[in-house]
């Protein structure tokens, strides 16, 4: 163990808040994304990683050095994380509350109703970790939302193999050492989850990968698409879908599936005059934006946030979450009248 970090647990084990806060500040953001991926729900991460945080620094004491504090850390939080699933406090489904608008009968109800977004300006130093030898997935792919979607219908114990072991490649024994059981147990607990996860992933059917974060190609396909949804233009919006496009709005259990079905959601959406504005933002490492309706007082108010899942020049999936996360996102809940619409009422007035 390096002197420095010595000494650091060893002043943050006679109860120096600062040294333990040099400890565990470098690991945060990785942590709290690994309770993320766990869990599906950013602000039940957020939570319970400051469990895990408050665990940690009561057992301290307890720390004996023969892991790093980086493993000691996930073992806690993993074993948080395994708590909260097994209490099954889940946020519960929905009913459909957009007023003026009939739903139509959908395609299947989602399970994973509990599903949050994960804001990307909170994922800078957290993805870029070094990983295990044996880790199998991209950083990247495996925050995505379709990837976190596919490991909440594991079982927990399952779920928790699989991130430790291929998302982020710990080896065997250190897995068996976090959740206090034996390797061989971790090997059968992994290799169950994988067929589980492969189960409710995409076909493996080779697909055209996404462009690029912040790529030409990916600009041009996020600038079609904000001008068709501002102008409320569905030809041209249904031109940029995939043949199988998958629209969902958890903790709403509604899902649509396919072009057509999705042309006639999105036409009941836009219908009686109904327009939004986009502020455009990132979550799960994909495109996302805030939607604001327009209001007749020039006020727009913000109905949730839509996050694109794109292949190849096409969007494939539109996930629509509740207002509720845009301040996570540092979105505000409305925005301010436009000064044009004021300069233009003010002529009208004064005329």
């Amino acid at each position: 163990m390096e002197l420095g970090r010595a000494d650091l647990i060893s002043r943050a084990q006679g109860g120096d808040g600062e040294a333990f806060r040099a400890l565990t500040e470098p690991h945060r953001r990785e942590l709290q994304v690994h309770c993320y991926r766990m869990l599906g729900s950013f602000q039940d991460a957020e939570d319970v990683l400051q469990e895990a945080l408050l665990a940690a620094w009561r057992g301290l004491g307890g720390f004996d050095g023969r892991a790093s504090i980086r493993t000691w850390l996930y073992r806690i939080a993993t074993n948080r994380c395994l708590d909260a699933l097994r209490s099954a406090s889940r946020r519960p489904a929905k009913e459909w509350d957009i007023p003026g608008i009939e739903p139509p009968e959908p395609t299947r109800l989602g399970e994973v109703v509990w599903l949050e977004p994960y804001p990307d300006a909170l994922l800078e130093g957290a993805i870029t970790v070094p990983l295990g030898p044996e880790a199998r997935y991209e950083q990247t792919e495996s925050i995505s939302l379709a990837f976190v979607t596919a490991l909440q219908v594991l079982p927990p114990r399952q779920l928790a193999v699989l991130v430790l072991r291929d998302v982020l490649g710990f080896p065997a024994g250190e897995v068996a050492d976090m959740l206090d059981t034996t390797v061989e147990s971790v090997k059968s607990a992994l290799k169950r989850a994988r067929a589980g996860l492969e189960r409710r992933r995409p076909s493996a059917t080779p697909l055209q990968p996404p462009p690029a974060a912040g790529s030409p190609a990916e600009d041009a396909l996020v600038a079609k698409f904000v001008s068709a949804y501002e102008s409320a233009d569905i030809d041209a919006l249904v031109a940029l879908l995939t043949d199988d496009v998958f629209i969902s709005m958890p903790p709403l259990p509604l899902e649509y599936q396919g072009r057509d079905v999705v042309a006639g959601f999105c036409a009941d959406l836009f219908g009686s005059g109904r327009r939004f504005d986009l502020v455009p933002t990132r979550a799960n490492g994909q495109p996302a934006f805030g939607a604001y309706l327009r209001a007749p007082t020039g006020i727009r108010h913000g109905t949730g946030l839509h996050v694109l899942t794109l292949r190849g020049d096409r969007i494939c999936a539109m996930t629509r979450f509740e207002n509720s996360v845009l301040p996570s996102f540092g979105l505000p809940r409305s925005l301010p009248r436009q000064v044009g619409e004021i300069i233009l009422e003010k002529t009208s007035q004064n005329g």
